[in-house]
């Protein structure tokens, strides 16, 4: 159909494809839209299939040349970019330029634009410089892991009845709001409210207020409110609130000894047992912290020393899947429960998005430089690797290696095992390169808060 073409790339990883269709072949698809509508036609004075081609023009012909223009556009840019390298994305449709008019028995030029994939130069990965923190696993850390086992095996008993209420308590209390006169405000009245002194979670945050009462006291409080509050209805406001301490509690821990270890799991028979595969855990994630500080400080040099330039229809998509996970998460994917909530919080879906947009570019851009690069090295993931894969998870979970098999293949999941273990590789190489520099001794849970 086409006489010609050309096809040129532009900025911002786009293209633009102009194409040319002769005369002849214009007016050929004209006249095969012409003998569809004589036989389908309907006009008052002739049979079905039997309308003169001018009467045709005459009622018709300007939706005819439209209709021939349109499939002339969708026939052309198909035979254009058959066997083509730029061709557009699979979420970017080809944009008609200006407004190209059609005429019978004339050449018929025209352009369109589409986003294509982003042509990726990475920059030299060799020898490049990164900062890491010092750290390491201290008794500690060791003991504040125990601490965490005993306050999940913790019991929960009654205190003494003459007890007054301490941070860490499980009480249990009715609240409700006042007016200035002292009438209970309809529709604020809480009972049996049980929450643990000291974590904030009551809308009133009076955990404060209630320690020292004992059980059956009553206490009506008066609280300001700053005006940067975190629940906005409370923002910069007086409210009084009465409370009564009904039931006051308190976690009994266990005691640190070989039962407890045997409470946690049967593999263990002494609390030096259980030290030792905290000790193991603790330093696995040590080690695994580091690496992802390592991989992330070469990640970033690489984005300063690559070029990408993405379309936009590309970051647009990811986006879109971002925030469909996000309404699933959060409400099961209720677009409508969305809504309110978003209205709640005076939030829209798209300044959420706007918010994620610098995120999402990075991701983007990371992806594509790991790929070229993993591709330019003609990293493979063996099947030798494969295993050793499973059998590590294997060892960091509860499953045996034919559960993370089976897992794996539950989830359709083989071919991300493989990116991932090539990109490992890849990152295995770069980092035997890199210069990496001590940084500043951090705490071992200090090396976590970022991640958190």
């Amino acid at each position: 159909m086409i006489a010609s073409k050309k096809i040129e790339r532009l900025p911002d990883s786009a293209a633009r494809l102009t194409v040319t269709v002769g005369a002849r072949e214009g007016r050929a698809e004209y006249d095969a839209l012409l003998a569809e509508y004589a036989k389908k036609a309907r006009i008052d004075g002739f049979r079905k299939g039997k309308v003169p081609v001018n009467v045709l023009e005459r009622k018709f012909g300007e939706e005819m040349r439209v209709e021939a223009m349109g499939r002339i556009l969708e026939k052309g840019v198909e035979e254009a970019l058959k066997d083509e390298a730029l061709v557009p994305l699979a979420y970017s449709s080809p944009a008609l330029e200006g407004e190209p008019r059609f005429e019978l028995d004339q050449d018929f030029t025209y352009s369109v634009t589409y986003d294509v994939f982003p042509e990726v130069k990475p920059g030299d990965w060799k020898g490049i410089e990164i900062e890491i923190p010092q750290a390491a696993v201290t008794k500690a850390d060791e003991d504040r892991e125990l601490q965490e086992i005993r306050e999940r095996n913790a019991v929960v008993v009654d205190k003494d009845s003459t007890a007054a209420v301490a941070k860490g308590d499980i009480i249990t209390v009715d609240y409700r709001e006042l007016a200035q006169d002292g009438s209970v405000l309809p529709g604020t009245e809480r009972q049996d409210f049980v929450f643990e002194v000291g974590t904030g979670y009551n809308l009133f945050k009076f955990d404060d207020d209630v320690i020292g009462m004992k059980k059956g006291d009553e206490k009506t409080l008066e609280k300001t409110y700053p005006a940067d509050f975190e629940n906005k209805d409370l923002a910069g406001t007086t409210r009084k609130i009465s409370v009564t301490v009904k039931q006051i509690k308190v976690k009994k821990l266990p005691d640190l000894d070989d039962e407890l270890a045997q409470d946690v799991s049967e593999k263990f028979k002494t609390l030096d047992d259980l030290k030792a595969d905290i000790r193991r855990n603790l330093e696995r994630r040590l080690e695994t912290r580091l690496r992802q500080l390592k991989e992330k400080a070469v990640v970033d040099a690489l984005l300063e020393r690559s070029e990408v330039e993405l379309p936009k229809s590309m970051v647009d998509a990811e986006l879109a899947m971002r925030w469909r996970n996000f309404v699933q998460q959060t409400t099961g994917g209720d677009e409508n429960q969305m809504a309110r909530l978003l209205s709640m919080t005076g939030r829209t879906a798209q300044s959420i998005i706007d918010e994620w947009r610098p995120s999402a570019e990075k991701a983007i851009r990371t992806r594509l430089i790991l790929e070229k690069l993993t591709e330019e090295g003609k990293y493979e993931a063996t099947e030798e690797d494969q295993e050793r894969e499973y059998a590590k998870m294997a060892e960091e979970s509860s499953l045996s290696v034919d559960e993370v098999k089976a897992e794996y293949k539950k989830h359709d999941a083989l071919e991300y095992l493989k990116d991932r273990i090539r990109e490992d590789k890849l990152m295995d190489a770069i980092l035997a390169e890199a210069k990496v520099k001590k940084g500043k001794k951090t705490a071992f849970v200090d090396l976590f808060k970022e991640s958190e």
